[in-house]
């Protein structure tokens, strides 16, 4: 396909915001593999991680929030963590309906470990803090633009 053609036709694959954001989150995601697994953490295991070292504990019902995860997706992330001992899932003694989810020591300490993980993903990526900001500001306003209802016409 030619350049002018490209840039007018609508369903040009290099036009799509979806295969950009795509590509994106497979590349950067990617570059995290090499620091989580020495870890024994994927990049979602990460994320559970990430949520839990900054308020521990979280409900599952919390947890799933959070992440914007459903819980069938979470459950088996959190098997998994509590197999490696960085979590524990009890019953939450104030509503035995709900599962609490709760670092360990290990995981507690995992946390020293990921300390050094951002600074080497933004040292990889090369560019500014200022940057990376600011596309994290546009990605969270994509995110919640994709999430509103469409509005109805009369």
């Amino acid at each position: 396909m030619s350049d002018m053609r490209a840039v007018t036709d609508p369903l040009a694959l290099e036009r799509q915001v979806c295969f950009a954001l795509s590509v994106a989150s497979r590349n950067v995601v990617a570059l995290y593999r090499s620091h989580l697994e020495p870890m024994g953490l994927t990049h979602p295991q990460y994320l559970v991680m990430l949520a839990l070292w900054g308020d521990s504990p979280l409900s599952v019902k919390a947890l799933s929030g959070l992440l914007q995860l459903d819980p069938g997706t979470l459950s088996p992330l959190l098997k998994r963590l509590e197999s490696a001992g960085y979590v524990r899932r009890e019953r939450d003694p104030n509503d035995e309906r709900q599962l609490a989810v709760t670092l360990t020591e290990a995981g507690t300490a995992l946390r020293d470990r990921a300390l050094a993980i951002p600074g080497a993903i933004v040292a990889r990526l090369g560019m500014s803090l200022d940057e990376l900001e600011h596309l994290k500001e546009v990605l969270t306003r994509l995110i919640d633009a994709s999430r509103q209802e469409p509005a109805t016409e009369r």
